[in-house]
């Protein structure tokens, strides 16, 4: 029989609905701080048991607190995502016709680069080039910014990839949009958008997982087929 929620998981739910992602380490103090609040038992270790029990009353609403890693850092994060809607729907009640369009010229833009990373050049340039209604250079940058604050991008030094909260909630809709394209980690078997492959079997690792895989070998391997790893090993300098 399934955990019953109580005040502690409510509250945790409730916080997690407002920030809509949250780090590990936050989700982790928040969790403590909750059964605290609530004079429930407090298991350090339990974190994803607590989740557990949040989702499986999250179920019929078609709603889950998925479990993920950074790109950037390989840390982990929490969110709050709706099973309900297709991913790219998800986001039609917050958006303008043209300025999803521009999110999909992006996206096409960073899975299809070598990086995954669009360079706002080339973002607003496509910009210009929407069916549905053009934008301006100036809109398009305010579009892209409502993007970054929203979660749905992140930005740095003018190149555009996606968030962490992004991957985790489209996930699915990626993989099948890109079958030829979007890979998943041989690691930690989720969509790896900052990647590297190997060169002979087109094998696809994060770049904080490679770090960990590659840690102590002098002369790094592909996992899978064995051939030689060519790429700079990140976190080695």
């Amino acid at each position: 029989m399934a955990a019953q929620m109580s005040d502690a998981h409510r509250r945790f739910l409730q916080v997690l609905m407002s920030h809509g992602i949250m780090e590990g380490a936050e989700a982790r103090k928040l969790h403590r701080r909750c059964c605290e609040i609530s004079k429930v038992y407090y298991a350090q270790d339990k974190l994803d048991d607590f989740v557990s029990t949040i989702n499986n009353q999250l179920q019929p609403l078609f709603m889950q607190i998925r479990k993920g890693m950074s790109e950037v850092d390989g840390r982990t994060h929490y969110a709050l995502v709706n099973m309900a809607e297709t991913e790219i729907t998800k986001m039609a009640s917050d958006y303008a016709e043209n300025e999803l369009e521009l999110f999909r010229k992006t996206l096409d833009l960073i899975i299809l680069s070598e990086n995954g990373f669009a360079s706002s050049t080339d973002i607003l340039n496509s910009a210009d080039q929407l069916k549905t209604k053009k934008m301006k250079k100036k809109e398009a940058e305010q579009v892209l910014k409502i993007f970054v604050d929203d979660k749905w991008l992140s930005e740095r030094n003018g190149e555009y990839t996606l968030h962490t909260r992004c991957i985790m909630e489209m996930e699915q809709y990626i993989l099948s949009t890109y079958p030829d394209i979007a890979k998943k980690c041989n690691i930690c078997h989720s969509l790896a958008i900052q990647s590297q492959a190997c060169e002979t079997c087109g094998t696809g690792m994060h770049l904080p997982c490679i770090g960990k895989y590659f840690k102590t070998q002098s002369r790094p391997r592909c996992p899978q087929c064995n051939d030689f790893w060519p790429y700079e090993i990140p976190g080695t300098k």
